[in-house]
């Protein structure tokens, strides 16, 4: 009698104590399933000739915040990016907006394709004494660097940039570290330092990034 092939749930249980290729995190059933939509909804919109990628640290914990998610809400980091390059969002349908986003061949990826993942402090057995949830990852910053050969080959290999962006301050401990990975392409800063959209004094630095493209022109 022949072997019954494996179903795709049992295969997730089966892997779900391996580390992920996006974030290389533990990953279970749910953590990959989370990672693969999201895939699916970048991919949609990656431009066939890539002008821009902005490069984030972490992908935004939920959708809404996920520039690519087809909710359109665009709150958050996906909304502080389209607000950057000057893309309107209010009473535009999502698939528009992306749209007008990849036509200006621009992309938007993380060095860390999946959130830090939060465990449970009950977990361990002990009480909660009013302790918060804790990131599964003990340093954020030696996640990034692990991650940054990786992500380093997707860029040079399949993305192929003209030009990479740092954008968001969590990246600030590894800017070094990126500018010697060798990408093939310029990468741009904020004095030094990535373009930080969130902060106070984020609409100067929007302008400074809207002053950098438009330099590019069709570069």
């Amino acid at each position: 009698m022949g072997s019954v092939s494996p179903t795709i749930s049992e295969v997730m249980k089966d892997n779900e104590h391996l580390r992920c290729d996006g974030c290389g995190q533990l990953a279970s059933a749910e953590h990959t399933a989370r990672r693969l939509r999201r895939l699916e909804w970048a991919t949609r919109y990656r431009p066939v000739h890539l002008r821009m990628l902005l490069l984030g640290a972490v992908s935004p914990r939920v959708d809404g915040e996920f520039l690519y998610s087809p909710d359109g809400e665009f709150q958050g980091e996906a909304g502080a990016l389209l607000h950057a390059v000057g893309i309107p969002t209010k009473n535009r349908p999502a698939e528009a907006v992306q749209a007008e986003f990849q036509a200006a061949g621009l992309f938007v990826a993380h060095i860390l394709e999946c959130p830090i993942d939060e465990v449970d402090p009950l977990a361990d057995g002990q009480p909660d004494l009013g302790r918060r949830r804790k990131p599964a990852a003990t340093n954020e910053t030696e996640l990034l660097r692990e991650r940054l050969p990786f992500v380093a080959s997707r860029i040079r290999r399949s993305l192929k940039p003209k030009h990479v962006i740092l954008v968001t301050e969590t990246l600030e401990p590894v800017v070094q570290d990126i500018l010697t990975l060798g990408l093939g392409c310029p990468v741009l800063l904020n004095d030094a330092r990535p373009f930080d959209f969130s902060a106070p004094g984020g609409e100067d630095e929007s302008l400074r990034l809207r002053d950098a493209l438009a330099g590019l022109g069709g570069a």
